[in-house]
């Protein structure tokens, strides 16, 4: 599959006059609890040529947009983010770019830009922002997904991965890895929701079809009380972000240079 990813991306670069920098998985593949049916969430971040800004619109104005996505099919969904969205989203530490950069499943990568992103990324961290994107994906899948006597079991994992994710940045400060045997393992101690828990990825991961069952009350009790004290815990956080605007702008002008030099 890998080779029909690269040769995706290059069609892209070559249909589109770009340049990728980055191509990674960013769905359950990377999140560690992949189905036997799913799908591969390929995301990158492209570049321009320098003329294609020297001009009066900037680009994701009108006509100039800054995202190109293919047609999605059963096996393959593929997005990318203009270097300077995914620069302004970076500045403000967005959790889906903040992802991508942490993913374990690279299908491709050239030039500096990336690894300099990274080693930004330490300080580019604002835990308000990525705490609420965290508990408002958690509550809406929740609310959509795990109501009533009977629910679709696999979607448990779209609630508890993002509650996790917030529980690693209440603990730590820093921004979670995407792999959830990762979170499963640090953030809860041994007993019975994890151990229900554990079965439930373990089914998932070996291909059983997971369908509408009854729910696990102890899942959803656990769920439901915690992204209530969270959404508590978030209030008591004001912390301040450093601008790191130039840093960036020379991140992208040094990008243009080492990229259509």
């Amino acid at each position: 599959m890998k080779e029909t990813i690269i040769k995706s991306l290059l069609k892209i670069e070559e249909d589109f006059n770009v340049k990728i920098l980055y191509a990674v998985e960013s769905g359950s593949r990377a999140w560690e609890f992949p189905s036997k049916d799913s799908d591969y969430d390929v995301r990158f971040i492209y570049v321009h040529k320098q003329n294609d800004y020297l001009t009066i619109d900037q680009m994701g104005i009108g006509k100039k947009r800054d995202v190109i996505e293919l047609p999605i099919n059963d096996l393959l969904d593929i997005t990318g983010w203009e270097l300077t969205k995914a620069l302004r989203l970076f500045r403000k530490s967005n959790p889906p770019l903040m992802e991508w950069l942490r993913s374990g499943i690279v299908y491709y990568q050239a030039f500096s830009t990336i690894d300099q992103m990274k080693e930004l990324s330490k300080n580019i961290f604002a835990p308000n922002s990525c705490l609420h994107h965290y508990l408002n994906m958690a509550s809406n899948n929740f609310r959509e997904y795990l109501q009533g006597d009977k629910v679709r079991i696999k979607k448990y994992f779209y609630v508890l991965r993002p509650v996790l994710a917030a529980r690693w940045i209440e603990k730590y400060n820093e921004f979670p890895p995407l792999e959830f045997p990762k979170l499963l393992e640090d953030i809860l101690p041994n007993g019975e929701l994890k151990k229900h828990i554990q079965i439930l990825l373990k089914r998932k991961i070996d291909g059983e079809e997971l369908d509408f069952e009854p729910k696990i009350e102890v899942i959803n009790d656990f769920l439901n009380e915690e992204i209530l004290r969270l959404r508590e815990y978030t209030k008591t956080l004001n912390i301040d972000i450093p601008d790191f605007t130039h840093n960036l702008d020379l991140l992208f002008r040094n990008t243009l240079e080492e990229v259509w030099k």
